[in-house]
């Protein structure tokens, strides 16, 4: 096996057409087509299915390429570090839920590089594409919570994908809220308070699991919810119908504005939902977090070493957060 093979591979995978990665590659198609038989018959497995619409990966050509990404983008790390003639830009990608300080910090790491050099991306995406991206090395951190409500599930796939969660803060859950709702100015706001109000929720697509939610309880526990993919919305909706969110109550006014305030949730006394049969909960034995808490942190792939960029994003995490 090659670092070229592994680059026609990944670049075959990336196109999903023998013909567009070898335009790419500038090689003949007869000649990538018998390097992919060769690594094939070397592995001894199957990498791509093929057929007359262009070819996809097999079940162990997907995890084949799993490890060709991190073993081909270590090996461009160390030629842009250590190449005489290095002139490819390094990429660096997060993906988060929906945290504005994951954005502020995402902005005060970018400003440390010269852009001309790098490519770099933030994702505010579903907790489903957050584990996904950074699984597939799209994104290099993933930042999610863990609670009481989702932590079995969620760290079950997290060991599935060959994840690891990095602990950051621990912070109370927060009601966010427009500035003139009716209960802006209350000390703590409870559930039943809320209850003549809708929930706004991030939508996390047909069929995912309720411990996907961004929120703390499941849906069904919010008298009354509306969904919505993006940030923006959200807000609007808050201003429009009197919506609110529960969240990590770490706001980045530069981001949201001053329109909004966090306070905060008054669930001591919510029923946790520790111990479901549907796996939401935390079970007996594990780590245990009050039901009204959340669990900030980031996630990246099991035994890799952050990139420059990725320990700068972290440093500016934790450096918002206020963590030492």
């Amino acid at each position: 096996m090659t670092l070229m093979q592994l680059h026609y591979m990944i670049t075959i995978s990336e196109t999903g057409s023998l013909n567009k990665a070898a335009e790419l590659l500038y090689v003949s198609q007869p000649s990538l087509t018998s390097a992919v038989k060769e690594l094939e018959k070397e592995l001894g497995i199957t990498i791509f299915n093929r057929s007359g619409r262009g070819v996809t990966l097999t079940n162990d050509g997907a995890e084949f390429l799993l490890h060709a990404k991190q073993l081909y983008s270590q090996y461009e790390d160390l030629m842009e570090r250590y190449g005489e003639h290095g002139t490819r830009k390094k990429k660096f990608g997060v993906s988060a839920q929906h945290y504005s300080f994951a954005v502020k910090a995402f902005v005060d790491m970018a400003k440390e590089f010269d852009m001309l050099q790098y490519e770099f991306a933030i994702r505010e995406t579903r907790t489903a594409e957050v584990i996904s991206d950074v699984s597939t090395l799209r994104s290099e951190i993933g930042v999610l919570y863990l609670s009481d409500f989702n932590r079995k599930a969620l760290k079950k796939l997290l060991t599935q994908a060959e994840l690891v969660f990095h602990h950051l803060i621990d912070c109370q859950a927060y009601v966010y809220l427009w500035r003139r709702h009716p209960l802006a100015k209350e000390p703590s706001v409870s559930l039943a308070q809320l209850e003549p109000y809708p929930c706004l929720s991030f939508e996390q697509g047909d069929g995912a699991g309720f411990y996907l939610a961004e929120e703390l309880l499941a849906t069904g526990e919010y008298a009354r919810t509306i969904k919505a993919n993006d940030r923006a919305t959200m807000l609007n909706l808050m201003v429009g119908l009197n919506g609110y969110t529960l969240c990590s109550g770490i706001i980045c006014e530069e981001l949201n504005g001053s329109d909004f305030v966090a306070v905060p949730f008054a669930g001591e006394d919510q029923e946790t939902n520790a111990g479901r049969s549907d796996g939401g909960g935390a079970g007996s034995g594990e780590e245990q977090t009050h039901a009204g808490m959340m669990e900030i942190g980031y996630i990246t792939r099991k035994n890799m070493l952050l990139s420059e960029m990725g320990e700068r994003y972290v440093s500016s995490l934790k450096k918002y957060l206020q963590i030492s």
